[in-house]
């Protein structure tokens, strides 16, 4: 059976669930690695790995389909467009991913969140959501969400990106989330 120091999180560092994530990863002894870039403020210095302006580029995307593809309006400030970026190395670099943020109404996310759940879509990877507002986990199935009780994590790449603004039961999802898939393996 894999240790947990056989496993890499793939996250942004970022304030919120992506900075719990992070703490869990650390101390269940799971490998971390954060994509940033010069000037964004982060939470988690583990595992940094800055995006050079050369590798930021391979990753644009138009701003006009990806506000297309989740129903709203992104606007065309280069911060916003150097963290879609770096959110799409988060998913790329992972075989799975999880999101805590919320499921609207049209089945996007809230928020530049919604783009990584979307690009894990496009990409056909497996994609589990906690939706704090209706407090339980979500998955991506055959086009629509389904419930699902508890995920684990069974890849050894994984990304854990989502909202800024962690509630207590994203908290706990997350926390809950690595002991199903690391207290055994520890």
């Amino acid at each position: 059976m894999p240790t947990p120091s056989e496993y890499t999180l793939f996250s942004g560092g970022a304030q919120g669930a992506e900075a719990e994530f992070g703490k869990l990863a650390e101390s269940m002894g799971v490998q971390e690695v954060n994509f940033s870039f010069e000037g964004h403020k982060i939470e988690r210095s583990r595992g940094l790995r800055m995006l050079t302006t050369e590798e930021l580029m391979r990753k644009d995307v138009s701003l006009t389909y990806v506000s297309k593809l989740l129903d709203r309006n992104f606007s065309n400030a280069p911060q916003i467009r150097m963290v879609l970026r770096t959110i799409m190395y988060q998913v790329d670099s992972g075989l799975e991913v999880f999101v805590v943020g919320s499921i609207l109404e049209n089945g996007t996310v809230n928020g530049g969140t919604g783009w990584g759940a979307e690009f894990a879509k496009i990409c056909n990877k497996p994609l589990f959501v906690f939706d704090q507002v209706k407090n339980g986990w979500f998955t991506w199935s055959k086009g629509t969400w389904e419930a699902v009780a508890s995920p684990v994590i069974t890849r050894h790449h994984f990304t854990g990106t989502g909202t800024r603004f962690l509630e207590d039961n994203g908290r706990r999802a997350i926390a809950e989330l690595f002991v199903r898939s690391f207290q055994a393996k520890a």
